[in-house]
C-alpha cells in the first residue's frame, strides 16, 4: 500500500524485465497514486522505480511551479471523491482521464512548501499514533506467550485437552438465509464483523428475517466462541468471543459456534489461543482446499489441542487482557482523533469554501 515517501522497494526488476514488459522507469519526484484496489493511496518517489498497472505515476512538468509533495497532498484531499467515482463503475478503478480532469490550486512555490511543511508535521503525528496503535495490538499475543508459553510446544508442561473435551455445547454450524431475506429483522454475525478475537461494532451488523424457531436455534449467547469454517486459507479459523448482546443475534452459515465449559477453561483464554500460530497451523493442516476457498469441519476444530493452565492463571490473564484492551482503546481513540484532525486540515487547505 502506498503512503508517504518511497526511499526503497522490497522487489526489483532487471533491465531485461523492464524491456520485456509494459513497465517503465519513473524518476524521483514522481507522485504515485493507486488506481485499482486501494484506490487513492499516494506516495512520492525518492528513487527511480517502476510500478505495476495498479499504480499511476504523475510527473510534474515543472517542479519550479509544482512541488511534488504538494501535489501528493492535493491528491490525498481528493481521496473520498476518487473512491466515489471508482464505485460508479463495474470494476472499481480510476483512470488517467479522471486524474487529468482534477483542478489543482497552484499558489506560489514558497506557499506550496509552507503547506507541505504544515501537512507533513500533522501527518507525522498521525503516523506516530498509528504506530502506537499497532504496537498496542501486539501486547496481548506477547502476554499470552509470556504467561503460558507456545501452545505448540507447551514448554510449561500443562495438561492438554482437546477443544472437543472442553465443550458444553457445539460445535454448531450457523444459519444460511437467502440474500433476499437480508435487510430487516435480527442482527446476524458475519465474518467481516470481527478481528483479532473481538467483535468490532454490534450496531453495524446486517439484519435478516428469521422464524421464531431459527432465532431460538441460532441465537448467540455472551461468551460463546465463533470460528470461521469456510474462507480463503489466510482467514480460515478466524474467531471471536461474543460480548454482551442487547438483542437476539444469530450467526451465519460459514462459521460454527462453541460453548466452553468454564470449570475447565475460560473463553477469554481459549479465544486468545485460537489467535496463535499453533491454532492457525492446525486448521490449515486439516483444511480441505478448493478453488479460492478452504474449509474445516467440526471434527477439525474439536481435535485442536489446548494446554490447560491453572484457573487462577487464566483469571490473572483475563484481568491483564482487560487492562491491555483499555490501553488499546485509548490508542485507537487517539489515532482516530489524529486522523480526523489531519483530514480536516487537508480539507481546509484544498477546499477552503
Amino acid at each position: 500500500m502506498l503512503q508517504g515517501v518511497i526511499v526503497a522497494t522490497d522487489e526489483t526488476l532487471t533491465e531485461a524485465g523492464i524491456s520485456n514488459s509494459s513497465a517503465k522507469l519513473l524518476p524521483p519526484g514522481t507522485v504515485l497514486i493507486s488506481i485499482f484496489a486501494t484506490i487513492g493511496r499516494t506516495a512520492v518517489l525518492d528513487i527511480e522505480a517502476a510500478t505495476n498497472q495498479a499504480i499511476a505515476g504523475v510527473v510534474p512538468k515543472d517542479t519550479d511551479q509544482l512541488e511534488p509533495r504538494y501535489l501528493r497532498y492535493f491528491l490525498d484531499s481528493k481521496y473520498a471523491e476518487l473512491n466515489r467515482t471508482a464505485r460508479g463503475v463495474a470494476q472499481p478503478n480510476i483512470n488517467q482521464s479522471i486524474l487529468k480532469a482534477l483542478d489543482i490550486p497552484l499558489p506560489p512555490l514558497p506557499e506550496q512548501r509552507r503547506i507541505v511543511d504544515l501537512l507533513s508535521r500533522a501527518e507525522g503525528i498521525l503516523r506516530l499514533r498509528r504506530e502506537a496503535e499497532k504496537k498496542a495490538t501486539e501486547l496481548i499475543p506477547a502476554l499470552f506467550l509470556d504467561m503460558f508459553g507456545d501452545p505448540a510446544t507447551n514448554p510449561k508442561g500443562w495438561a492438554v485437552a482437546t477443544i472437543g473435551e472442553l465443550l458444553t455445547d457445539g460445535p454448531q454450524n450457523g444459519l444460511y438465509k437467502h440474500g433476499s431475506l437480508y435487510g430487516e429483522g435480527a442482527p446476524i454475525l458475519r465474518i467481516d464483523a470481527f478481528y483479532d478475537g473481538q467483535v468490532r461494532d454490534l450496531k453495524t451488523l446486517k439484519r435478516v428475517t428469521l422464524t421464531p424457531e431459527e432465532c431460538a436455534r441460532f441465537r448467540l449467547r455472551p461468551r460463546d466462541l465463533v470460528i470461521n469454517r469456510v474462507n480463503s486459507p489466510e482467514y480460515l479459523g478466524k474467531s471471536t468471543i461474543i460480548p454482551a448482546l442487547s438483542e437476539d443475534t444469530v450467526f451465519e452459515s460459514n462459521m460454527m459456534r462453541l460453548t466452553i465449559d468454564e470449570t475447565r477453561a475460560l473463553p477469554e483464554y481459549v479465544i486468545e489461543l485460537l489467535q496463535t500460530a499453533h491454532a492457525k497451523s492446525h486448521f490449515l493442516s486439516k483444511a480441505k482446499h478448493a478453488i479460492n476457498q478452504s474449509s474445516i469441519n467440526q471434527q477439525d476444530v474439536k481435535s485442536l489441542g489446548v494446554p490447560i493452565p491453572p484457573m487462577s492463571m487464566q483469571r490473572d490473564f483475563v484481568d491483564k487482557v482487560g487492562q491491555v484492551r483499555s490501553i488499546q482503546s485509548q490508542q485507537s481513540a487517539a489515532a482516530d482523533k489524529a486522523q480526523a484532525a489531519f483530514d480536516a486540515l487537508l480539507a481546509r487547505t484544498f477546499n477552503p469554501h
